[in-house]
């Protein structure tokens, strides 16, 4: 009881020390992943703020490319000037939609960058403008258009937004900068921290495994104590139990021999009242009378009587003693024989048995034999007045769980089934005791021990036996043998 409650607190610091274990391993891993999705979100925000900084002042620069091809064409009139001002123009359509593909986290960035591609947009129309006007001739009216300084306050507005979009970017970075070395911090925090904890994790596994080994060691060498003392004791045991194996051999010896001679000295006198009985019958019925032939008929009843008790108590005491080792039985065989030796009882009350694919189980061949001759002469025999008896023998395999032998066991359960008279359910264990009758001699011959032998030999072979009827409506009888008999009971008897 005192090393159950030792074992009992050690289970619990072991709990509480894995509890602890699993709290800091969850915490550590809540800051860790707390530091990397802060590390992310600030890393994909200055991804996006340099990735829009970077797309502005490219739109810019090829505004200002565009405006300076568009210049040096109105003032050479040479070709070569508007290769980079197509260039530009060209670009800055794709660069606008990249524009309009990213977001900017500062407050109003998102109107001042639509703002700007206004702008953009207004700008490339006036220089659009201006260009057709000197490819048509119109170098006048192209620079008359440039003279008003239209396309300039433009550029000027761009060059301004530009620049206001690229501060306040730059601002958003410097902050994000500055956020990003407070999460550095943060994680050698976190991580000098997971260090520390780990560390003191690892002391204390190895504080209470080096507490559980001295324990251990205790417990064992208790347990090698307690097993010197037990097997001491289970010497003494085994010898008390030889002594007793011998004495029970000896007794079930002369249990048998007094059986046989007791059943050979009561028949002997019987068998001499039946033969004087049949004498005095034939040779003096005349002088008899009715009524001295009536008592005589009584007397040889009573002997017939008499006679099968005792062979039915010397067969239900045999059921151990002379049983026969176990070996493998096929229970088809077995109930093809069993319609055999009935068939002329079948035939008579026009019965039908009905039977299933039966299994070969470890058994007493002879006992099996006996077993389902008497469940199913007793179905035949205890038949509903005017109904043809119907005997069904159904098979099933079922495994559970047995505490007792800590592993799965397996059952044989084999059920006898017939439609006949039945019984109420209150005599359910009482059919299994011995000379147990529930109707009269008159109305069904018998000893009344047939069930007794049958549960005995169920028993034997390590499995049980029950009944479940109700009056009138036919009775059912589930046999539960192991697979395997061998943990149950020793196969023979000596």
């Amino acid at each position: 009881m005192i090393k159950r409650k030792q074992q009992g607190k050690a289970n619990v610091v072991w709990a509480l020390f894995i509890s602890i274990v699993l709290c800091i391993i969850v915490g550590n891993a809540f800051l860790a992943i707390n530091t990397i999705q802060g590390l992310s979100r600030t890393q994909q925000s200055l991804d996006n703020t340099n990735m829009l900084s970077t797309a502005i002042e490219q739109l810019h620069l090829s505004v200002v490319q565009a405006e300076s091809g568009q210049r040096g064409y109105l003032l050479t009139q040479t070709d070569d000037y508007l290769v980079p001002y197509y260039d530009a123009v060209a670009q800055i359509k794709s660069q606008t939609s990249h524009v309009n593909a990213l977001h900017s986290e500062i407050d109003g960035q998102a109107q001042r960058i639509a703002q700007l591609l206004l702008l953009v947009e207004a700008k490339i129309a006036e220089l659009k403008k201006t260009v057709e006007l000197a490819l048509n001739d119109k170098e006048k009216r192209a620079l008359l258009r440039l003279n008003t300084h239209e396309g300039r306050d433009l550029y000027r507005e761009i060059r301004a937004l530009v620049n206001d979009i690229q501060e306040r970017e730059l601002l958003f970075k410097v902050s994000h900068f500055s956020k990003l070395e407070q999460i550095k911090k943060e994680a050698k925090i976190t991580f000098g921290i997971t260090a520390v904890t780990s560390a003191l994790l690892i002391l204390g596994m190895f504080l209470l495994a080096r507490l559980n080994l001295k324990n251990a060691a205790e417990y064992r060498a208790e347990l090698e104590m307690q097993n010197e003392t037990l097997a001491s004791k289970v010497t003494e045991r085994t010898q008390e139990l030889t002594l007793y194996s011998d004495e029970l051999s000896r007794s079930n010896r002369e249990l048998e021999e007094f059986a046989f001679v007791a059943s050979h000295d009561l028949q002997e006198p019987l068998r001499k009242i039946q033969a004087f009985s049949d004498r005095l019958e034939s040779m003096f019925k005349d002088e008899l009378g009715e009524k001295g032939a009536d008592y005589i008929a009584r007397m040889k009843n009573a002997a017939q009587r008499m006679s099968n008790l005792i062979n039915d108590l010397l067969e239900f005491s045999r059921v151990t003693t002379r049983g026969k080792d176990f070996t493998d039985t096929d229970l088809n065989s077995i109930l093809n024989d069993i319609k055999g030796d009935l068939e002329i009882a079948i035939n008579e009350c026009n019965a039908q048995v009905v039977t299933v694919e039966m299994p070969i189980i470890q058994a007493d061949p002879s006992q099996m034999h006996q077993l389902f001759l008497n469940l199913i002469s007793n179905a035949v025999k205890f038949r509903a007045p005017n109904v043809d008896p119907v005997v069904n023998v159904d098979f099933e395999r079922v495994c559970e769980f047995s505490e007792d032998h800590n592993s799965e066991i397996c059952w044989h359960v084999i059920t006898v089934k017939d439609n006949g008279i039945g019984f109420s359910d209150e005599y359910a264990d009482k059919i299994f005791v011995p000379f147990q009758r529930l109707h009269g001699r008159s109305e069904y011959k018998g000893t009344g021990i047939g069930l007794s032998v049958c549960r005995r030999i169920v028993e034997r072979h390590g499995g049980s036996i029950a009944a479940i009827s109700t009056l009138g409506e036919g009775a059912t009888f589930i046999i539960k043998l192991p697979v395997d008999a061998e943990l149950f009971t020793l196969q023979g008897e000596a």
